[in-house]
Formats: structure tokens, C-alpha cells, sequence
């Protein structure tokens, strides 16, 4: 029976997940539909560029908010099993990415799934595994995110943070070592969708937002071309 409940946990996660969040308000506040717009992603950063800055925080928070609901319901299926605690916002991060509400045929006929990359129910997932990981992760990823500027870079590195932070605690004895697991699992599923904003960035052509340090300075560089050549 608790095997049982168990894999209703990690469904549930997955269909939590699966909710496009950036879709609905983006539809919501102007009409358009997300998976359209740019790289057609549905999470915070696509959400943001076809709404505004407003919708795009409204989106991260929803699913990072998606990660860590995914392991309260874990716990509260099942409070001593850690390794369910992992699997269910593992699953959530799934259902973000391959969303179960946004199936669609492509030119070949075959089944698509579309989603976010993942970032935010990463990010939440290590919040509801730890809650304290939450104001760390976050506070390096905006820090990233606004000297750098590059969303797909600051995805990959919160998850390489979790993986960093889940691995000293573990070593500390202060949480359990599957925890690590939960970290490689996630950044690995976010390396996965966000394969073509890698060769986005091994090619120098990946976008930069203009409010980072990055982006500011480099339209600074631009502004001082163009005047020298007018």
C-alpha cells in the first residue's frame, strides 16, 4: 500500500509540474501565446519578454512554488522516505518541461511535449528539501543573472550550486546524502532542455538582457561604435 501512495506522490509531482503557469498569465495579460514567442519556452524568462518584468516574476515564483509543492505532498505521503522526497519534484521539473497539458503534434505527425527549461522547479525542489537553500541558490542566481545576463547560464549554474550545497551538508551530516542525487538528476534534466542555448553560447550568439552589467556595458560598446562611425 505505501508503495502504492508512494507513486501517486511522484504523479501528483509530475502533474504539478506539468501546470504552465507562464502560458496562462501571458494569455491572460495580452493575448499571445507564450509558446510562440521567442524560444517558446513557457517559464519565467520567455514569460517575461512577452509580458513584461511583472508576469516573469509571477511565473518564476508559481514554478519554483511548483518544485517545493511537489515535495510537501512527498512528505506528507510519506515524511521518512527521502527517497521519494527526491523523485517528487524531480518528477515536478518533468512535468515542467514535458507538460502534460501542452502535447502537440509537430510537421512530422509525432507527439511533442513542450515546458520550460526547469530552473524554477529545480530551485524550488531544493526549497522544499531544505528550506535554507532557497535565499542561498536565489542570491547567487540573481547575482549571476545581472552581471552576466544570460538566462541559460544562470539556470545551469543554480544547478551546480544546489549540487555544491547539497554535497557539503551531506559531508557536514547535516542532510541526507541522497540529496546530491537530487542535484545531478536536476542539473542534468536542465543541461538536457537547454541544449540549444548551448551551442547558443559555445557560438558567442546567445542573448544577453540589456538590464545586466553585461548587457549594459555591451551597448555602451555599441553606442561608442556607432558614434565613431557617424
Amino acid at each position: 500500500m505505501q508503495l502504492f501512495t508512494d507513486i501517486v506522490a511522484v504523479i501528483l509531482g509530475y502533474i504539478l509540474g506539468s501546470i504552465p503557469f507562464g502560458l496562462m498569465i501571458v494569455k491572460l495579460k495580452t493575448g499571445k501565446d507564450l509558446r510562440t514567442v521567442e524560444s517558446g519556452r513557457t517559464g519565467g524568462t520567455n514569460a517575461a519578454r512577452a509580458a513584461g518584468f511583472w508576469a516573469g516574476l509571477l511565473t518564476a515564483i508559481l514554478d519554483i512554488l511548483k518544485g517545493a509543492g511537489a515535495v510537501w505532498l512527498a512528505k506528507a505521503f510519506d515524511p521518512t522516505n527521502h527517497v521519494l522526497h527526491v523523485l517528487a519534484p524531480l518528477g515536478a521539473i518533468l512535468g515542467h518541461n514535458y507538460s502534460l497539458f501542452l502535447i502537440e503534434r509537430d510537421e512530422n505527425g509525432k507527439l511533442r511535449f513542450r515546458g520550460g527549461a526547469g530552473g524554477a522547479p529545480a530551485l524550488g525542489g531544493a526549497m522544499g528539501l531544505w528550506l535554507p537553500m532557497f535565499p542561498i541558490a536565489f542570491g547567487l542566481g540573481a547575482l549571476i543573472w545581472f552581471s552576466i545576463g544570460i538566462a541559460s547560464l544562470t539556470t545551469m549554474a543554480i544547478g551546480l550550486v544546489l549540487i555544491i550545497i547539497f554535497a557539503f551538508q551531506a559531508l557536514q551530516g547535516n542532510l541526507p546524502s541522497i540529496y546530491i542525487l537530487y542535484g545531478v538528476i536536476a542539473e542534468s534534466l536542465l543541461i538536457w532542455a537547454l541544449r540549444p542555448n548551448i551551442k547558443k553560447l559555445l557560438a558567442g550568439n546567445e542573448r544577453v538582457i540589456g538590464i545586466s552589467l553585461n548587457g549594459w556595458l555591451r551597448a555602451r560598446k555599441q553606442a561608442k561604435e556607432q558614434t565613431g562611425k557617424s
